[in-house]
Protein backbone atom coordinates (compact mmCIF):
# COMPACT_ATOMS: atom_id res chain seq x y z
CA UNK A 1 0.00 0.00 0.00
CA UNK A 2 1.44 3.39 -0.92
CA UNK A 3 0.28 6.36 1.30
CA UNK A 4 -0.48 9.75 -0.70
CA UNK A 5 0.85 12.35 0.82
CA UNK A 6 -0.53 15.74 0.30
CA UNK A 7 2.10 18.37 0.49
CA UNK A 8 1.86 21.44 2.41
CA UNK A 9 2.89 23.68 -0.05
CA UNK A 10 1.92 27.17 2.36
CA UNK A 11 3.73 25.90 4.89
CA UNK A 12 6.95 24.99 3.02
CA UNK A 13 6.35 28.81 1.74
CA UNK A 14 5.96 30.05 4.77
CA UNK A 15 9.56 28.38 6.35
CA UNK A 16 11.09 29.55 3.60
CA UNK A 17 10.40 33.07 4.65
CA UNK A 18 11.73 32.28 8.25
CA UNK A 19 14.85 33.47 9.55
CA UNK A 20 16.11 31.68 12.68
CA UNK A 21 19.00 32.56 14.98
CA UNK A 22 22.30 31.78 14.11
CA UNK A 23 23.08 27.76 15.00
CA UNK A 24 19.15 27.15 14.25
CA UNK A 25 17.67 25.37 11.52
CA UNK A 26 14.28 25.24 10.09
CA UNK A 27 12.53 21.85 8.74
CA UNK A 28 9.20 20.73 8.03
CA UNK A 29 7.53 17.75 8.66
CA UNK A 30 3.76 16.76 7.83
CA UNK A 31 1.84 20.00 9.37
CA UNK A 32 4.66 21.26 11.33
CA UNK A 33 7.81 23.29 10.89
CA UNK A 34 10.18 21.90 13.71
CA UNK A 35 12.77 24.73 14.72
CA UNK A 36 16.20 23.08 16.72
CA UNK A 37 18.69 24.58 18.62
CA UNK A 38 22.68 24.34 18.31
CA UNK A 39 24.15 21.25 19.34
CA UNK A 40 26.18 20.41 22.21
CA UNK A 41 29.97 19.47 21.56
CA UNK A 42 29.58 15.82 22.28
CA UNK A 43 26.76 15.71 19.77
CA UNK A 44 29.67 17.08 17.15
CA UNK A 45 32.13 14.85 18.33
CA UNK A 46 30.12 12.10 17.74
CA UNK A 47 29.27 13.43 14.46
CA UNK A 48 33.06 14.22 13.61
CA UNK A 49 34.07 10.66 14.40
CA UNK A 50 31.65 9.19 12.18
CA UNK A 51 32.48 11.46 8.93
CA UNK A 52 36.33 11.31 9.19
CA UNK A 53 35.05 7.46 8.71
CA UNK A 54 32.48 7.75 6.35
CA UNK A 55 35.09 10.24 4.49
CA UNK A 56 37.49 7.80 4.07
CA UNK A 57 35.32 5.68 2.36
CA UNK A 58 33.65 8.54 0.46
CA UNK A 59 33.09 7.77 -3.49
CA UNK A 60 34.90 10.74 -5.64
CA UNK A 61 31.71 11.64 -7.08
CA UNK A 62 30.31 12.48 -3.89
CA UNK A 63 30.40 15.10 -1.43
CA UNK A 64 29.76 15.82 2.03
CA UNK A 65 27.99 17.71 3.35
CA UNK A 66 26.73 19.17 6.98
CA UNK A 67 23.34 21.02 8.02
CA UNK A 68 21.97 21.31 4.47
CA UNK A 69 18.60 21.64 3.34
CA UNK A 70 16.92 18.39 1.80
CA UNK A 71 13.98 19.22 -0.13
CA UNK A 72 10.78 17.39 -1.69
CA UNK A 73 8.88 19.62 -2.29
CA UNK A 74 6.27 17.67 -4.18
CA UNK A 75 5.37 15.37 -0.51
CA UNK A 76 5.91 19.07 1.36
CA UNK A 77 9.06 17.98 3.43
CA UNK A 78 12.50 19.85 4.14
CA UNK A 79 14.95 17.91 6.70
CA UNK A 80 18.37 19.20 7.50
CA UNK A 81 20.29 16.46 8.34
CA UNK A 82 23.78 16.42 10.39
CA UNK A 83 25.23 15.04 7.89
CA UNK A 84 24.50 13.86 3.99
CA UNK A 85 26.34 13.34 0.78
CA UNK A 86 25.12 13.69 -2.54
CA UNK A 87 26.84 14.43 -5.97
CA UNK A 88 28.64 17.18 -6.70
CA UNK A 89 26.62 18.54 -9.60
CA UNK A 90 23.41 18.95 -6.69
CA UNK A 91 25.52 21.28 -4.86
CA UNK A 92 25.72 23.68 -7.91
CA UNK A 93 22.67 25.42 -7.55
CA UNK A 94 22.44 29.25 -6.08
CA UNK A 95 19.68 27.76 -4.12
CA UNK A 96 19.73 26.82 -0.51
CA UNK A 97 18.17 23.27 -0.96
CA UNK A 98 19.75 20.17 -2.51
CA UNK A 99 16.65 17.71 -3.79
CA UNK A 100 16.35 15.12 -1.30
CA UNK A 101 16.34 12.56 -3.87
CA UNK A 102 20.05 13.18 -4.79
CA UNK A 103 21.46 12.62 -0.75
CA UNK A 104 22.77 8.77 -0.62
CA UNK A 105 22.87 8.76 2.81
CA UNK A 106 21.77 10.98 5.78
CA UNK A 107 23.40 10.98 9.10
CA UNK A 108 21.54 12.02 12.46
CA UNK A 109 23.06 12.15 16.01
CA UNK A 110 19.81 11.98 18.51
CA UNK A 111 19.81 15.52 20.33
CA UNK A 112 18.83 15.38 23.78
CA UNK A 113 15.96 18.04 23.72
CA UNK A 114 14.10 16.35 21.13
CA UNK A 115 14.85 12.60 20.30
CA UNK A 116 11.50 12.37 18.72
CA UNK A 117 12.18 14.52 15.39
CA UNK A 118 15.12 12.32 14.55
CA UNK A 119 13.86 8.97 16.30
CA UNK A 120 10.58 9.35 15.17
CA UNK A 121 9.96 12.45 12.22
CA UNK A 122 13.24 11.74 10.19
CA UNK A 123 12.22 7.89 10.28
CA UNK A 124 9.04 8.42 8.62
CA UNK A 125 10.39 11.58 6.20
CA UNK A 126 13.75 9.82 5.35
CA UNK A 127 12.28 7.12 3.27
CA UNK A 128 9.41 8.87 1.33
CA UNK A 129 12.10 11.85 0.11
CA UNK A 130 13.91 8.88 -1.22
CA UNK A 131 16.79 8.70 1.17
CA UNK A 132 18.46 5.54 0.14
CA UNK A 133 20.13 5.16 3.73
CA UNK A 134 19.03 6.62 7.15
CA UNK A 135 22.13 6.20 10.08
CA UNK A 136 20.81 7.20 13.15
CA UNK A 137 23.10 7.63 16.45
CA UNK A 138 21.59 7.87 19.57
CA UNK A 139 23.80 8.88 22.58
CA UNK A 140 21.34 9.04 25.05
CA UNK A 141 21.58 4.90 25.34
CA UNK A 142 24.77 4.14 23.08
CA UNK A 143 22.37 2.67 20.31
CA UNK A 144 23.01 2.88 16.60
CA UNK A 145 20.80 2.14 13.90
CA UNK A 146 21.06 1.75 10.20
CA UNK A 147 17.90 2.03 7.86
CA UNK A 148 18.27 0.74 4.11
CA UNK A 149 15.87 0.14 1.35
CA UNK A 150 13.66 2.87 0.89
CA UNK A 151 9.62 2.06 -0.55
CA UNK A 152 5.98 1.91 -0.14
CA UNK A 153 6.78 4.89 2.72
CA UNK A 154 9.46 3.16 4.78
CA UNK A 155 11.98 1.60 4.94
CA UNK A 156 12.58 -2.19 4.47
CA UNK A 157 15.66 -3.12 6.62
CA UNK A 158 17.01 -1.72 10.06
CA UNK A 159 20.24 -2.79 11.71
CA UNK A 160 20.85 -2.79 15.07
CA UNK A 161 23.54 -2.38 17.43
CA UNK A 162 25.20 -0.23 20.18
CA UNK A 163 28.20 1.67 20.68
CA UNK A 164 31.21 -0.71 20.52
CA UNK A 165 29.54 -2.50 17.32
CA UNK A 166 30.89 -2.19 13.76
CA UNK A 167 28.21 -0.99 11.33
CA UNK A 168 27.90 -2.71 7.81
CA UNK A 169 27.66 0.30 5.82
CA UNK A 170 26.38 -0.79 2.09
CA UNK A 171 27.13 0.82 -0.92
CA UNK A 172 28.35 3.45 -2.03
CA UNK A 173 30.48 3.16 1.10
CA UNK A 174 30.70 -0.50 1.28
CA UNK A 175 32.58 -0.67 4.44
CA UNK A 176 32.57 -1.41 8.76
CA UNK A 177 31.59 2.03 10.42
CA UNK A 178 33.83 1.37 14.11
CA UNK A 179 31.83 3.10 16.72
CA UNK A 180 33.90 2.11 20.03
CA UNK A 181 35.23 5.57 20.32
CA UNK A 182 32.00 7.30 20.40
CA UNK A 183 30.87 8.95 23.63
CA UNK A 184 27.34 8.91 25.39
CA UNK A 185 25.58 11.67 26.55
CA UNK A 186 26.17 11.90 30.49
CA UNK A 187 23.26 10.69 32.54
Amino acid sequence: MIRVIEPNHRLLSYAGTLTPPSGWKVEVSGNAIVITASPCALHQLDLLLVRRQLDRHCPADLMPSENTNLAAPRLGRLRNPDLTYFPFPAAESDDDQVPAEQSVIAVEIVSPSNPENDIVGKVRDYPLMGIPLYLLIDPREGDITLYSEPSDGGYHQQWNGKFGDRVPVPAPFDFELATDALVRYPV
